[in-house]
C-alpha cells in the first residue's frame, strides 16, 4: 500500500476514510477508500427513524432515565469499528510500518479505541484534523511533519 518510506495515513470522519501513503514516485495518494453504508442518508430519513424519535417529553424529570441511542451516531461508531479493523487487515499484510491517524478528535478517538494492539503499536502520530474532503495534492502541507522533505506532491 505505500511508497519506500512505509508510512500511512488514515484519513477519516464518522462517513468516510482513505488510506494515504507516498507512492513509489514519492507523491501523495489515495491507496484505498471506504464510504458507510449511510454517508449520503439524511437522519431523517426511514433507515434512521425510530419509535424514540416519535416523542420527546420535555418532563425535567425524564432526563437522563433512559439514554437514547442516536442511530446516525450507532452507525458512525460502527464504522470507526470498519476502519480499524480494516486498518488491522493492512497491518497484517505488511502494507505500512508506520501509521497516523487523521480525523476530528472523537473519530480519531473512536478509531484509535477500536485498533488491535498490533495496529496500535504502529500509530507514530495522530492529528485532530478533519481531512477527508481534501485533495491528495493538497495534503503535504497538513502532513510535512510526518513526511518530511524532499517529498514532492502531484
Amino acid at each position: 500500500m505505500t511508497g519506500n518510506s512505509g508510512l500511512c495515513f488514515l484519513i477519516a470522519d464518522g462517513e468516510h476514510a482513505r488510506f494515504v501513503a507516498a507512492d513509489a514516485d514519492n507523491v501523495l495518494r489515495t491507496m484505498r477508500s471506504f464510504d458507510s453504508a449511510s454517508a449520503h442518508l439524511a437522519t431523517h430519513e426511514p433507515e434512521f427513524d425510530s419509535p424514540e424519535r416519535d416523542f420527546e417529553c420535555a418532563w425535567p424529570s425524564s432526563q437522563g432515565v433512559a439514554p437514547r441511542d442516536c442511530p446516525h451516531q450507532m452507525e458512525k461508531l460502527r464504522f470507526a469499528d470498519f476502519v480499524a479493523d480494516e486498518a488491522g487487515i493492512a497491518a497484517g499484510e505488511g502494507a505500512f510500518d508506520r501509521l497516523v491517524l487523521v480525523a476530528l478528535a472523537g473519530c480519531l478517538n473512536q478509531i484509535e479505541d477500536a485498533l488491535d494492539a498490533h495496529t496500535a503499536s504502529m500509530v507514530a502520530g495522530r492529528l485532530a484534523k478533519d481531512l477527508v474532503k481534501t485533495p491528495d495534492h493538497e495534503l503535504f502541507p497538513h502532513l510535512h511533519e510526518w513526511i518530511g522533505a524532499p517529498w514532492r506532491v502531484a
